[in-house]
């Protein structure tokens, strides 16, 4: 240990040994100063001094052992303020997480955890939430215009399927859309342009049964006006956009989501071409007499709602048209237009009686290969298909008084059918043979025999 002394008026660092007593340190100053007078720190032995700097030097170094095998850091100043375990079996991690000790950060995550309201504190304000000075409400973030698309045209096809409008507005109730409400009708109308008119239908009642819940007037005006500035893109998919957007415009204004001036105010301030005749087909629509009590039907009577008589009458047309024309794809369009997949057993039955009555070849082979070319495409199912033959079977008695050779021209054209494998083993073992009847002989007594020829 180092010890300092006044010697003759000048301060000696002395070495002295630990075993040292303090007692003893006067007499081992006055052995270093000698008679000669000052001594130096150079005439102690240096051996002595190296040996007891290596001492001390080991002992700073070395570890303490503890009975249970664990080593104990030595406690220098430098590891004083340490937040580390010091008990050997730590990973070298703060302690707590990093929450242990003053003036530390925390524990990870502590920072969204509600903090601890400090009485103490002089500008804690007790009343301030009372009082009403202080209101608390709670922020939900407006969704990004690709957010609020992928979910409007998921709530749009979900409503084509089920058709309620209360389930559809509640969906969209839900988005956070805030000052990009006027995207609903938007995209309701952009999906509806791909769609058919049943389901533009649809999508006019929905937009009615939005405004004043959902959207409001200005939102409906401002999504047309897009509708009408996109109308060039539009039409690249849908060649018929601005007649269809009119009809949109004129039924909007019919049932009182739009103003009545709105098409007399954007005629004058467009300059494409396409949004001016979108406006002059909702003008004209308009401008009808009873034009407002039109425009309920302005996407037509769709699927089952019209008369079976005018199904009917629609289902021969397209039969006489295709085999003027022998246009497949253009029949089967037709028929999915009619959006009555219920009554298609009304075309097979159709397609048949029109066969009989023709009583030629070239329709026997044009009507099989369009009954086909349905069942293929999975438009005429098997039950419709079967039902469709067997409305014929029943009604072949009075299609026979009308065509003699009926129950040959059913046979041969059901014969026909079965080879294109579109005819069930029900349907053709169900097929009906016309009874015969014939006079016997006079001994007979002149009594009349029925039977019946495959």
């Amino acid at each position: 240990m180092m010890e300092q002394e006044l010697v003759n008026g000048h301060d000696i660092d002395v070495d002295v040994p630990d075993d040292v007593q303090n007692g003893d340190i006067n007499g081992a100053v006055s052995d270093i100063a000698g008679v000669d007078g000052i001594k130096t720190v150079d005439s102690i032995s240096v051996d002595h001094r190296i040996k007891r700097k290596a001492k001390r030097l080991i002992k700073q170094l070395s570890k303490e052992v503890v009975p249970n095998g664990a080593t104990v850091l030595p406690t220098n100043r430098y590891l004083k303020n340490s937040r580390k375990p010091r008990n050997g079996f730590g990973r070298g991690l703060p302690k707590k997480g990093g929450a242990g000790g003053k003036g530390v950060w925390g524990k990870l995550g502590s920072e969204l955890e509600e903090a601890d309201v400090d009485m103490n504190d002089p500008n804690y304000d007790s009343d301030s939430l009372d009082n009403g000075d202080i209101e608390l409400k709670t922020i939900i973030p407006e969704m990004s215009e690709e957010e609020i698309r992928k979910s409007v045209e998921s709530i749009v096809l979900e409503y084509f399927e089920h058709g309620d409008t209360s389930e559809a507005a509640l969906g969209l109730e839900e988005l956070s859309t805030g000052t990009k409400r006027f995207m609903i009708p938007m995209l309701a109308v952009e999906i509806a342009l791909d769609h058919k008119p049943s389901h533009r239908e649809m999508t006019s009642v929905l937009i009615s049964d939005l405004y004043g819940r959902v959207v409001n007037q200005r939102d409906i005006a401002k999504a047309f006006d897009f509708l009408l500035k996109n109308l060039p893109d539009l039409i690249l998919d849908t060649p018929d956009a601005p007649t269809v957007l009119g009809n949109f415009i004129a039924r909007a204004v019919a049932d009182d989501c739009l103003p009545p001036k709105f098409v007399q105010s954007y005629k004058d301030k467009v300059d494409c071409e396409h949004a001016k005749q979108a406006l002059a087909r909702a003008d004209t629509l308009l401008s009808m007499k009873h034009g407002l009590v039109r425009l309920d039907n302005v996407w037509g009577v769709g699927g089952g709602l019209r008369p079976v008589k005018y199904l009917t009458r629609q289902m021969t047309l397209l039969l006489q048209e295709y085999l003027s024309s022998g246009d497949l794809h253009e029949a089967q369009r037709c028929l999915q237009d009619l959006e009555v997949p219920h009554f298609h057993h009304e075309l097979v039955y159709e397609a048949v009686v029109m066969t009989i009555e023709a009583i030629n070849g070239h329709t026997e082979e044009m009507m099989c290969k369009l009954l086909k070319s349905l069942f293929t495409a999975v438009i005429i199912t098997i039950n419709q298909m079967e039902r469709g033959f067997m409305r014929v079977y029943e009604d072949m008695p009075d299609i026979c008084l009308d065509v003699p050779l009926a129950y040959t021209v059913l046979e041969r054209f059901v014969d026909r059918c079965q080879k294109a494998g579109f005819l069930t083993e029900e349907v053709i073992k169900k097929l009906p043979s016309r009874g015969r009847k014939r006079f016997v002989s006079e001994g007979d007594g002149g009594r009349v025999k029925s039977h019946d020829f495959v």
